[in-house]
């Protein structure tokens, strides 16, 4: 028996106003899937290609966003790690702008006490892509000089304390000095302001002239071509979005005479695996709780005002997390 939820839908790619509150239908559970009432959603800018159709999905109309957390009100047959009132949280399935969802029971996060239904509709995703950056894209070691784009950013922020933590040196760029402040509160040694300091420059003088170890950019066509004069000899530009646009072509004989080296991620690829997914998760949110990683909510938004959220979003006047609550 299907029973009837709201959603965020959208049933033509565009601009934040083609996103509707509307009533959908969530059916039983059936073999390996659970039904989840969700409590928190994430906020992320690949909701935001998603919506724009710059990372198209499978078919229209589609349910949006892609992390959420909440409990669980049901599973079907052969689901035998979870049961109904357990707290999860799940990232990169696409469906979690809604208050309720089937999803496969495999591709879950149980969480702990020690972790908020917010926090962790905040953190998963952007969590586990530092994760992954700092520990496959780029090993991280002591001694490493890292450049973060977009470092007052939900991912900026963990990478910044996370790399800090790790006994890196971590430039950042941000966009305003209320930005540059807490930044430098969260790991970021030497934060530059971009939009008044250009930062290959500040990067050299930082560095003595010897560049960074590896840069992490999500912006990509603003930032991607003048980061790649930032990396140091056997170095390496790791792109893990775009959030200003594509990235043009790339000459490699740039980074040849250094040896350097570029690589793209995506966290769907580090995922999948349910053992590594819940042991990287656990580190995670084991750091979360003891501290050593904060994670800043300051943005909360009803799921229903997502285009307000999206706009923000898009237009970079948020700063850290920002959750949308059902």
């Amino acid at each position: 028996m299907s029973q009837t939820v709201k959603a965020i839908r959208i049933h033509e790619t565009g601009g934040p106003d083609v996103m509707r509150w509307e009533n959908v239908d969530v059916n039983e559970p059936q073999s390996g899937e659970v039904l989840i009432r969700h409590t928190i959603a994430g906020l992320n800018f690949i909701d935001i290609n998603h919506r724009a159709g710059t990372y198209p999905l499978t078919s229209l109309p589609a349910i949006i966003g892609m992390e959420a957390a909440g409990e669980i009100e049901a599973v079907g047959d052969g689901v035998t790690m979870f049961a109904p009132g357990d707290r999860v949280v799940h990232c990169m399935n696409v469906g979690a702008y809604s208050e309720k969802m089937i999803i496969g029971a495999d591709r879950l996060i149980r969480l702990a006490d020690h972790t908020s239904d917010e926090v962790a509709a905040a953190a998963t995703l952007q969590g586990l892509t530092a994760h992954y950056l700092l520990h496959e894209s780029w090993k991280v070691e002591p001694g490493d000089r890292v450049l973060v784009q977009a470092a007052a950013g939900g991912v900026g922020l963990l990478l910044c304390q996370w790399a800090s933590y790790k006994g890196a040196t971590v430039i950042g760029t941000v966009g305003n000095d209320e930005k540059a402040e807490y930044a430098l509160a969260h790991g970021c040694a030497h934060p530059i302001v971009y939009t008044r300091e250009d930062f290959v420059e500040q990067v050299s003088e930082i560095t003595n002239g010897k560049g960074v170890d590896v840069v992490y950019d999500a912006v990509g066509k603003d930032t991607f071509e003048k980061g790649l004069s930032c990396i140091s000899e056997r170095g390496r530009m790791v792109s893990y979005g775009v959030a200003s646009g594509p990235i043009e072509p790339v000459d490699l004989r740039v980074l040849r005479s250094r040896s350097a080296s570029i690589a793209c991620g995506g966290l769907g690829s580090f995922i999948k695996d349910p053992t590594e997914r819940g042991a990287n998760a656990d580190e995670l949110f084991s750091l979360i709780a003891d501290g050593t990683l904060k994670v800043e909510i300051n943005q909360r938004y009803a799921l229903c005002d997502v285009a307000d959220a999206h706009r923000e979003l898009a237009s970079r006047k948020t700063i850290g997390s920002s959750i949308l609550i059902i």
